[in-house]
C-alpha cells in the first residue's frame, strides 16, 4: 500500500483546521444564544454589562430613549446556574410572544408554498417555450430579482394601499408569492432536463400537462427543496416588510420583536431567539439531502 506523502498530509491538516475555525465561528453565535437562554437575569447582566442605557422619562410624559454603550462582555458557554425561567415566561406567562411566532408562520408558509407552485408553472413555460416575448419577460424577471427589496417597497406599498390591503397579511403575502427568485432558479434547473426524455414522453402520447406533472416536477425534487429552504429562511427573517405594511403590532412576526430588544428583555430575547431558530434548523436538517442533490443536479446535466 502506498503511503500518504507528508506534504499532502500537512496540506490536508491545515485545510481541515481552517475549515474547523470557520465552522466554530459560524456556530458560536447560535451556541451562545442557546446557552444564554438558560442563564438567570443576574448572570446575563454580569456577563454583558450595561449594554442598554435607558434614560428616565421626563415629567411631561415623553417616551424613554435607548442608546448603546460599548463595554467589555464575558462570553460564557456554560451557565453558572441553569434555569428555565425565560422559557416559562415565553411559553406560559406571555402569550404575546407565541402569537408573534404564529404570525411568522402564517406569513412565511403561504409565501413559500404558493411561490413555489407559481414558480413551477412559470419556470416550465420559460424552459419549454421559445420566443422573443418569452426572453423579454424572463429578462424582466432578472431585473426584478437583482433589485433590492427596498427599491420595490414603495411600489408595493402604493399598490397595497390602492387595493385596501394595508394592515392585512395579504400586503406581505401577495408580493412574496409572485417574487421572481424561485422562477429564475427553477427555470435554470428545468432547462437542464434532457430533451430526449421529453421527446420520448411525447412519443408515448403524453401532453404538456402530463410532461410537467410526471417528468418535470419529479426531476426537480431536489431544486424544489432547495428553493423551499431558501425562500423559507428569507421570509422567516423579514423585518422591513412588516414594519412598513403592518401598523398594528399585533400582526408583527417574531423577527420584528427580535430587532427591537429593550432593557430587561435581554434574557427573554435569548429564549425567543432559540425558539425562533428551531423551524429553520429543522427544515434544513430535513431537507439537507434534497438541498445537496439540488446543488449537485445543477452541474450534472447539460441543457
Amino acid at each position: 500500500m502506498k503511503k500518504r506523502r507528508p506534504k499532502n498530509f500537512i496540506k490536508t491538516t491545515i485545510l481541515f483546521l481552517i475549515a474547523m475555525i470557520f465552522a466554530v465561528s459560524f456556530l458560536l453565535p447560535t451556541i451562545l444564544t442557546f446557552a444564554n437562554s438558560f442563564m438567570t437575569e443576574q448572570e446575563i447582566s454580569s456577563n454583558y454589562g450595561v449594554i442598554f442605557n435607558d434614560y428616565s422619562s421626563s415629567s411631561n410624559g415623553e417616551k424613554k430613549t435607548t442608546s448603546y454603550r460599548s463595554e467589555t462582555v464575558n462570553l460564557k458557554l456554560i451557565p453558572d446556574k441553569v434555569v428555565g425561567t425565560q422559557y416559562e415566561t415565553v411559553l406560559l406567562k406571555s402569550p404575546d410572544y407565541l402569537m408573534k411566532f404564529w404570525n411568522s408562520v402564517l406569513l412565511t408558509l403561504p409565501i413559500m408554498i404558493f411561490q413555489i407552485l407559481i414558480a413551477l408553472g412559470a419556470a416550465y413555460c420559460f424552459a419549454r417555450f421559445r420566443g422573443r416575448l418569452r426572453e423579454m419577460i424572463f429578462f424582466l424577471y432578472l431585473v426584478l430579482m437583482l433589485m433590492p427589496y427596498q427599491v420595490t417597497l414603495v411600489p408595493n406599498y402604493l399598490v397595497a394601499n390602492k387595493l385596501d390591503l394595508l394592515d392585512t397579511r395579504w400586503s406581505i403575502i401577495l408580493p412574496g408569492i409572485f417574487a421572481p427568485f424561485s422562477v429564475y432558479l427553477l427555470t435554470k434547473y428545468m432547462r437542464r432536463i434532457p430533451e430526449s426524455v421529453i421527446e420520448a414522453a411525447k412519443l408515448d402520447g403524453a401532453n404538456e400537462w402530463q410532461i410537467f406533472r410526471k417528468i418535470a416536477i419529479p426531476m426537480c425534487k431536489g431544486p424544489i427543496a432547495s428553493v423551499a429552504i431558501l425562500v423559507f429562511i428569507d421570509y422567516w427573517n423579514m423585518v422591513e416588510q412588516p414594519l412598513i405594511m403592518l401598523s398594528d403590532s399585533a400582526f408583527h412576526p417574531l423577527s420584528v420583536f427580535l430587532s427591537q430588544i429593550n432593557q430587561g428583555e435581554i434574557g427573554l430575547a435569548f429564549a425567543i431567539a432559540t425558539i425562533y431558530m428551531v423551524p429553520p434548523i429543522l427544515i434544513f436538517l430535513y431537507g439537507e439531502e434534497y438541498l445537496v442533490d439540488g446543488i449537485a443536479y445543477s452541474g450534472s446535466v447539460k441543457g
